[in-house]
């Protein structure tokens, strides 16, 4: 029962991450039927409903913000850091805390349907999952329950004929064969160590969407990264801002502030960042795909493209300055995620080869591998020729674990032996892979290797405690030096020390 109790233990705890999620389900939600609120229990609440959510509330259901402005917590689901800004237009989900103000919503999917129940689904999938271990031990189960009955029945009859027809002690030797070689410890073998391998990586931001993905992360021998959005947050960062001129920044800063667009957006931060007060310019105008412009002292300033700036291009990503017919490149990178150079250096540091592949252009892809200590990488990288690499590497004999996030990784993703998506990665990419990375930081995808690793080794370990303990205990039975009592504290002792085995995951 002890053993029995701690099985249910490492369940319980890689289980409490699908409660956890079930448990941010909202039970009831406020519909507004012709202006006038209704609380309605959630499973009579149907796609096109409007739905008030306010302050402090999660999101019953997911859905597109009707009216309001507030901001949304929405790191459960995507694992961003910082609230996001909710206005009119934007699509939130299941489980996401609207922080500030009330929002209505028009409902697009409910209860079971919703995002939040569906990432439960998950988890609740990958523990039920069978893998090539948990077939070999259900195979020698399935071996194992009529040997150990033929063995009970040839004691019960030599012990008849040894002893002259004792009855009693004849069917003691025989129960206690019985109940000593019960498969306990060689069922609980394969499904502790699943159970709570796949809890902990939940825990540390990963969740396993197929339970074969645990035994193949424990095969990689080669990793192939994406670069951006998947070593990369898709933010454009500043570089050596400080190392401008004053006059120039703070051109560029008035410029920038006029546009929406990513380049401008961070240019204008990384300017306020370091205190760059923005010069006066007026008659400030946006060209759309060209940059903004305005006048200033009487001369016309740009901020955009090279060409329309009349500079010289630079390799790497740039927006430019003209004033007059001066100009100045303001130079980019994109920002790499948290954990990312760290998760590197693990993954190496366990003997995997690390390689980028990237559609980007050479100056940049060069410029991050160079900052993650990645040696190996490719510039210019079709779809196709992402994927062809993972197969040429696996023709090879190597097990590669692919880890991307837009549609165009989709097919290298399919193709590697296992694989895995940031929450943010487009809806194909997410589908393709096996593994999800719920948070920012990528540090849990070397946890996820040694832990893949980790288990493979608990599992044979557990088979050898399984195997090890009948190969003592059964003779000792046959022999008649242990009770029945005494075989059912064996047999309970060999399933509680499988369980501690499974729970020494780190």
């Amino acid at each position: 029962l002890l053993g029995r109790y701690l099985d249910h233990r490492t369940r319980a705890i890689a289980r409490s991450a699908a409660e956890e999620l079930a448990a941010l389900e909202v039970p009831r939600a406020i519909v507004l039927l012709d202006g006038v609120e209704v609380e309605t229990a959630i499973s009579l609440v149907a796609v096109g409903d409007i739905v008030l959510v306010r302050p402090g509330a999660r999101m019953p259901v997911d859905g597109v913000v009707l009216t309001g402005a507030s901001e949304v917590d929405r790191g459960l689901l995507t694992g961003e850091s910082l609230p996001v800004q909710a206005r009119p237009g934007m699509a939130v989900s299941a489980g996401e805390v609207n922080l500030t103000g009330p929002l209505t919503l028009r409902v697009t999917a409910a209860g079971k349907d919703s995002s939040l129940h569906r990432m439960a689904d998950l988890v609740a999938v990958a523990e039920g999952a069978k893998t090539r271990y948990t077939s070999l031990a259900d195979r020698a189960a399935r071996l194992y329950s009529p040997l150990v009955h033929i063995l009970s029945f040839g004691a019960f009859g030599y012990w008849m004929w040894a002893t002259g027809g004792d009855l009693r002690y004849a069917i003691n030797i025989s129960a206690a064969v019985l109940i000593i070689t019960c498969p306990c410890a060689l069922g609980l073998a394969v499904p502790a160590v699943i159970t709570s391998a796949s809890g902990r990586l939940f825990r540390k931001g990963l969740l396993i969407k197929h339970g074969t993905a645990l035994e193949r992360l424990a095969e990689v021998d080669w990793v192939v990264f994406d670069k951006t959005g998947t070593l990369t947050l898709g933010v454009p960062e500043p570089l050596d801002l400080a190392d401008h001129p004053v006059e120039g920044l703070a051109l560029a800063a008035a410029l920038a502030a006029g546009s929406s667009h990513p380049l401008a957006r961070a240019l204008a931060e990384g300017a306020a960042a370091l205190a760059v007060q923005a010069a006066e310019v007026s008659d400030v105008l946006e060209v759309p795909g060209y940059g903004i412009e305005g006048q200033w002292q009487g001369k016309r300033v740009r901020l955009g493209r090279a060409d329309w700036c009349g500079a010289p291009a630079l390799a790497q990503t740039a927006t430019y300055l003209a004033v007059g017919a001066e100009t100045h490149a303001f130079a980019f990178t994109d920002r790499p995620r948290p954990g990312a150079e760290q998760a590197i250096a693990a993954l190496q540091a366990a003997g995997l080869r690390v390689e980028l592949l990237s559609g980007d252009a050479e100056a940049p892809v060069r410029d991050l591998a160079d900052r993650l200590g990645i040696a190996t990488w490719r510039a210019g990288v079709l779809p196709e020729e992402k994927a062809a690499r993972v197969a040429e590497l696996s023709a090879k004999g190597h097990r590669v674990l692919m880890v991307g996030d837009g549609l165009n990784d989709t097919a290298a993703l399919a193709a590697a032996h296992v694989s895995i998506s940031p929450a943010t990665a487009l809806d194909a990419a997410r589908v393709a892979s096996d593994i999800v990375l719920l948070g920012q930081d990528m540090a849990p995808i070397a946890d996820a290797v040694r832990i893949g690793r980790q288990s493979a080794r608990r599992m044979v370990e557990n088979f050898v405690i399984s195997g090890g303990y009948n190969v003592v205990a059964v003779p000792l039975a046959l022999v008649g030096l242990a009770t029945p009592l005494a075989a059912a504290l064996a047999m309970s002792l060999s399933s509680i020390t499988v369980s501690l085995n499974a729970m020494r995951l780190k």
